[in-house]
């Protein structure tokens, strides 16, 4: 596999290129913002969509964006929670191997997923951020869907992030457990979790990456700061995935880099029987066109 490690977003496009296109069910698509980065991923060869909404407003919204008609299928429905069993559905079927979130709240959406399309792996959320301030693409986990993790659902968002980050070519990635100190502190719970985490990695209860924590995000994004410090990691300032300590951090985290750093910031949902495109609804579209991308990629090393 082609190793990504130091690239950005133009190489994992263009890995996805080379793919056939991914069939994904569009939950709740009638919004200009959701077909706008759907239509471009279907015309970047990446998507095959079925858009799942009410026909009216699907075809407004795409109305303006300039198309007369919508050539994509139309799946109709009345509802949010409609959309979002009817997505599940498709999987289900086989007639779609991916979802998509369109305007429909994430809860609202993951509902049916976790009650059909759970695996034996725990879903998680993975922001993949490219900006100019970092030298390689940077993982942030968990934004979106596990609210307080304890240890053992941490070690399982951890698993899911390095697969992913191993489908982007990076060999044995790197973990920094996310607290606000860089050492272990009994008051501060997520500095053991992160230690243990550290322990669980050396152990092979979590494979194919590096993990070390507790560690500050100073700490992990930057070598100096971990030399002045007198912290030795073998991760300090080469971090590849930052797992934070709970879902408030993670989106706080993710949303400073997006909106004070620059970067762009591409979401996926991980860990069910496929996988899941998650944008914010106010993603630019190359965020969204780059998450489309990590879906093909992961749908492709489902079927082996």
């Amino acid at each position: 596999m082609k190793n990504l490690q130091g690239k950005g977003f133009k190489e994992l496009l263009e890995r996805a290129r080379t793919c056939p296109p991914l069939t994904v069910a569009v939950v709740d698509a009638g919004e200009t913002h959701v077909l706008q980065g759907v239509f471009e991923a279907r015309d970047e060869g990446l998507l095959k969509p079925v858009l799942i909404g009410r026909p009216d407003r699907i075809q407004e919204a795409a109305q303006a964006l300039g198309h007369t008609e919508v050539q994509d299928p139309i799946i109709p429905v009345q509802s949010d929670q409609a959309a979002a069993e009817a997505g599940v559905e498709l999987v289900l079927q086989g007639k779609a191997n991916a979802l998509a979130k369109g305007w429909i709240h994430t809860d609202m959406l993951l509902h049916p997923v976790v009650r059909k399309l759970r695996t034996e792996r725990r879903v998680s959320h993975v922001f993949v951020a490219q900006m100019a301030s970092y030298h390689k693409l940077l993982c942030i986990t968990d934004a979106a869907i596990n609210i307080e993790p304890d240890l053992l659902i941490k070690a399982a968002i951890v698993q899911n992030a390095i697969d992913l980050t191993l489908l982007l070519g990076i060999k044995e990635p790197k973990v920094a457990a996310l607290s606000a100190v860089e050492v272990v502190k009994p008051g501060i719970a997520s500095t053991i979790d992160a230690a243990c985490l550290s322990k669980m990695a050396e152990r092979g209860q979590i494979k194919d990456g590096i993990v070390d924590g507790p560690l500050a995000f100073d700490n992990a994004i930057s070598a100096e700061a971990a030399r002045i410090k007198d912290i030795h990691s073998p991760i300090a300032g080469d971090v590849d995935i930052l797992l934070a300590p709970d879902l408030n951090a993670a989106n706080i985290l993710a949303k400073n880099l997006e909106y004070l750093a620059g970067a762009t910031l591409a979401g996926i949902v991980v860990g069910a029987k496929v996988p899941i495109i998650l944008p914010s609804r106010s993603d630019p579209p190359l965020a969204r066109l780059v998450a489309a991308a990590l879906a093909v990629l992961s749908a492709v090393d489902k079927d082996g």
